[in-house]
């Protein structure tokens, strides 16, 4: 006898054998899919903490280069004041020290003699609190004075 198969049921049998081996194959995508999207969160965290080490040693190298620059300015504030005092020294030792000229002369020298002693000392620091407090002391007078460097400054650069 000769065995007949139902080709309905046959069918069935493998649409239902390939929803399944669908499903197990979808199962595995969604696996993945979710593994791959945990490794580039992952991926994606490590970039963003390199970056933030990379900005941070950016960050201190600048801090370092500015107080590096800081220092130098103070440095060379301190060498133009050290040179104002022998400047002033020398103009007393060379000019004459009597007459109008003597005394111009020894009046000029004090003046340099008086500005590198105050360099040497206070430094950028001590100029700039100087002159923060002049301003606040004299706040119309220092912003005429703004103006008028300003519009000097402005006039200089035109002619060039």
């Amino acid at each position: 006898m000769a065995t007949t198969t139902n080709p309905m049921k046959t069918g069935q049998e493998s649409q239902t054998r390939g929803q399944g081996h669908g499903q197990g194959l979808g199962d595995r995508a969604k696996e993945g899919v979710g593994g791959t999207a945990g490794q580039s969160h992952e991926t994606g965290q490590g970039f963003m903490d390199k970056a933030k080490d990379v900005a941070g040693g950016a960050v201190d190298k600048a801090k370092d280069v500015a107080s590096a620059i800081g220092r130098t300015a103070e440095d060379a504030t301190h060498g133009v004041g050290c040179g104002m005092q022998s400047l002033a020294g020398t103009m007393r030792e060379n000019l004459p020290r009597e007459g109008v000229l003597g005394s111009m002369s020894s009046s000029v020298a004090s003046g340099l003699e008086a500005g590198g002693r105050y360099l040497e000392k206070e430094g950028l620091s001590g100029i700039a609190s100087d002159m923060t407090s002049l301003i606040r002391r004299n706040p119309i007078p220092a912003v005429l004075v703004g103006f008028a460097f300003g519009f000097l400054l402005s006039r200089a650069t035109q002619r060039s």
